[in-house]
């Protein structure tokens, strides 16, 4: 025969529902935070540029560095800037992070994009073979010149660019090479000219400038053009920098320059966008040839607003928990405190309450006895002095049983004691009316 199922003892029972509420309300608590405060995920798609390019370079540095946290960056070669716009427009690519050319883009043209701020120059780099341009772009007329492929950020530019100086495609022929395409061909002779948008420490400028044959044009007037264009910056590549033996260049060279910026869907976890701006500052703090130390990555929201991760990393740096722990024990700390503060201020009060909930309930039992024991009382008030009251005795000792069973805590003991005490005098009030004698009231009294 199978035995009978226990309840758990009284004393057990709230302790018991106490724990279950508890487990409840963390249970929810953590559903919650899953919600407000997703783990970061284990991978991003970095959108980075052409093979050869700045972006291609920077890019797989990004992903080594990241590795490190046990994030796996996957890159995506992109034909530029405005194709990485694009990929990061459209949730359906996939690409959560790229690097975006200044005046590209506002913030109206691509809402739900924010930027973490720049992170290097782009010069504009003019290489040809032996044109004269020292004028302006006259000495372009009729020749073959790369002005970047389509959706690259040095077509956008460079057409911007020719434009103000009157060239289009029927002063010059204008074509779409990629940075690679463009410096092989300049280097064997079958175009004139390549105007190549990328910095300093791309390889495809370092193989121009040793290239015998191809020159650096310097941009005359450029003071105007960034009037014009006031997101372009003026940069000097001091003469002979590039090979002091060989004196390349032959004198300063003076060049437009964009800055790139680090864009990101806004929705990507804040985390990854903290190892972001980590990165960001390993790679492009140091000195380089265009820049001071510490000048990049720099809090400017040229096209796109700041997002608010970036905001509070310029202003103090990475939050408390990545600063201290690693990456997923960090994230894990952070969710952990999204739980636990309103946890905390719901639980705590509630925990507070518990003593208090439980005095009154062993109060309440008490006065549910005393209930009975007033009622006892006057029922024994409206018997006849004298007459049997057999029935209140055997009521008074089982409501003096049950007062002896109650299991109170030690601070309330006195309510039981106090109980048991009234009991009893209630029943000696019972005995001593029991024995009087009947009193009738006698014929002489009558009126």
């Amino acid at each position: 025969m199978t035995a009978p199922v226990r309840s758990p003892p009284a004393r057990l029972r709230w302790p018991l529902l106490a724990a279950a509420a508890l487990a409840l309300l963390l249970g929810a608590a953590w559903w919650v935070s899953g919600i407000w405060s997703p783990t970061p995920p284990h991978g991003l798609v970095f959108a980075t540029g052409p093979e050869g390019s700045a972006y291609a370079a920077f890019g797989a540095r990004y992903r080594e560095i990241l590795a490190r946290s046990g994030v796996d960056v996957r890159l995506q070669a992109t034909a530029g800037a405005l194709d990485n716009l694009a990929r990061l427009r459209d949730s359906g690519t996939g690409v959560s992070v790229a690097f975006v050319q200044a005046g590209t883009t506002t913030a109206a043209e691509s809402p739900g994009l924010v930027s973490l701020g720049t992170v290097f120059y782009e010069p504009l780099w003019l290489f040809h073979r032996g044109l004269d341009v020292r004028g302006g772009f006259a000495g372009l007329r009729g020749k073959r010149l790369s002005i970047g492929s389509e959706g690259s950020g040095t077509r956008v530019l460079c057409l911007r660019l020719l434009a103000l100086g009157g060239v289009d495609e029927h002063f010059a022929q204008l074509l779409p090479l990629a940075p690679e395409e463009a410096a092989e061909q300049l280097a064997a002779g079958r175009i004139d000219a390549a105007a190549i948008l990328t910095s300093w420490d791309a390889p495809v400028v370092r193989q121009l400038l040793a290239a015998p044959g191809i020159e650096l044009a310097s941009f005359p007037r450029a003071d105007a053009y960034l009037a014009l264009n006031p997101y372009l910056s003026r940069l000097v590549l001091p003469e002979g920098v590039a090979d002091l033996a060989r004196n390349v260049p032959s004198a300063d060279v003076v060049l437009l320059a964009q800055k790139a910026s680090l864009v990101v869907r806004e929705d990507l976890h804040p985390a990854l966008q903290y190892l972001l701006l980590e990165a960001a500052s390993e790679i492009h703090s140091p000195p380089a040839l265009f820049h001071r130390a510490g000048q990049f990555p720099a809090a400017e929201a040229i096209d796109l607003p700041l997002g608010e991760d970036a905001r509070e990393f310029y202003k103090s740096g990475r939050p408390f928990f990545q600063r201290h722990l690693p990456f997923w024990a960090a994230a894990l700390a952070e969710r952990l405190l999204v739980l636990l503060v309103p946890l905390v201020g719901v639980v705590y009060p509630l925990l507070r309450s518990l003593p208090g909930l439980y005095g009154w309930l062993v109060r309440r039992r008490i006065f549910r006895l005393y209930g009975e024991l007033k009622l006892i009382e006057l029922e024994m008030e409206a018997l006849p002095a004298g007459e049997g009251a057999g029935g209140l005795r055997r009521r008074l000792a089982e409501l003096e049983v049950r007062a002896s069973r109650l299991r109170v805590p030690q601070f309330q003991a006195w309510l039981a004691y106090t109980l048991r005490h009234h009991i009893r005098l209630v029943g000696e009030r019972l005995e001593q009316r029991s024995q009087l004698p009947n009193v009738q009231e006698s014929p002489e009294l009558r009126p």
